[in-house]
């Protein structure tokens, strides 16, 4: 009895040792994120704002406020149950911006509306965008934006395709009207940019954003010239052939710094986080 009580919690601690063994180990997977967001302030971030605007959205002057330098506090943090989150208020045109560039990536951002407008906005959809593969000179667009691709941010359009500044993409679309065309994964593959007859807007395919004040999680896949837009879980569409037009040259556009906007509403943003990635996800290119 006595070698019994000494030798069972020897055999009890040989145990985990023998399995992995015999190759029956599991091992946790390893976590690749990186909080672009730190919780306490806007490190590793520009802020840039554009020219004031009247409420017709024309500049008052053609003179931007520029790069961080955020008089009315545009960009802030904020507390919402506890917890320290990323405030627009909207009240200007611009952006937050990555310092650094990006490329085969996994992003992955929550929103969610305020209730404030400002400007041409007043009275219309809250309006935002994530911008990727921002590359060039700030406020490129409108004077609030560097060249870039965008995933949109607006009520009741979250996922929608903007080339900005000279961004394009090809997309599989069913054509809706004279102007409008929504994604299709079995659609024809057209070009939108600027200067194509489909312009530069591609409307998402189906809606998968909670209803104004509940928090929403969008997912954005890049990995070489394709990205995927992706709501709550379900794909807007998918782009493929990420370029941009510089001096009438069409070249790639498969990394660079991440913008999110201010365009007239009020929202808030948290848990901002990036992971590398070496393939898209099979499941979301097959949709």
């Amino acid at each position: 009895m006595r070698l019994t009580k000494f030798i069972l919690p020897l055999l009890l601690c040989a145990i985990p040792i023998a399995i992995g063994t015999f190759g029956f180990t599991t091992t946790e997977k390893k976590d690749h994120w990186k909080q672009l967001f730190n919780g306490k302030d806007l490190t590793g971030w520009d802020t840039y704002i554009g020219p004031d605007l009247d409420d017709n959205g024309k500049p008052i002057n053609g003179n931007p406020i520029g790069l961080n330098n955020d008089p009315r506090h545009v960009f802030t943090i904020v507390k919402d149950n506890g917890e320290n989150i990323i405030r627009i208020s909207g009240e200007n045109w611009g952006a937050i911006s990555t310092k650094k560039e990006y490329e085969n990536y996994h992003l992955q951002v929550q929103f969610k509306w305020g209730a404030l407008l400002w400007g041409q906005k007043k009275g219309k959809k809250k309006d935002s965008g994530l911008l990727y593969h921002s590359v060039g000179k700030y406020g490129a667009d409108y004077g609030a934006w560097m060249r870039s691709q965008e995933f949109q941010i607006e009520e009741g359009n979250c996922g929608d395709y903007w080339g900005v500044a000279g961004g394009m993409a090809d997309i599989p679309v069913n054509k809706k009207s004279e102007t409008e065309y929504v994604y299709n994964p079995q659609g024809a593959l057209l070009t939108f940019s600027q200067g194509s007859k489909q312009g530069r807007h591609c409307i998402k395919n189906g809606d998968a954003e909670n209803p104004t004040g509940l928090w929403n999680t969008v997912d954005l896949y890049c990995h070489g010239d394709t990205s995927i837009h992706v709501v709550n879980g379900k794909v807007m569409m998918v782009l493929y052939h990420n370029r941009q037009l510089e001096n009438g040259q069409e070249l790639p556009l498969t990394k660079g710094k991440i913008q999110i906007q201010s365009e007239g509403a009020e929202l808030y943003y948290k848990h901002i986080k990036i992971e590398p990635i070496d393939k898209l996800p099979a499941e979301f290119v097959k949709q």
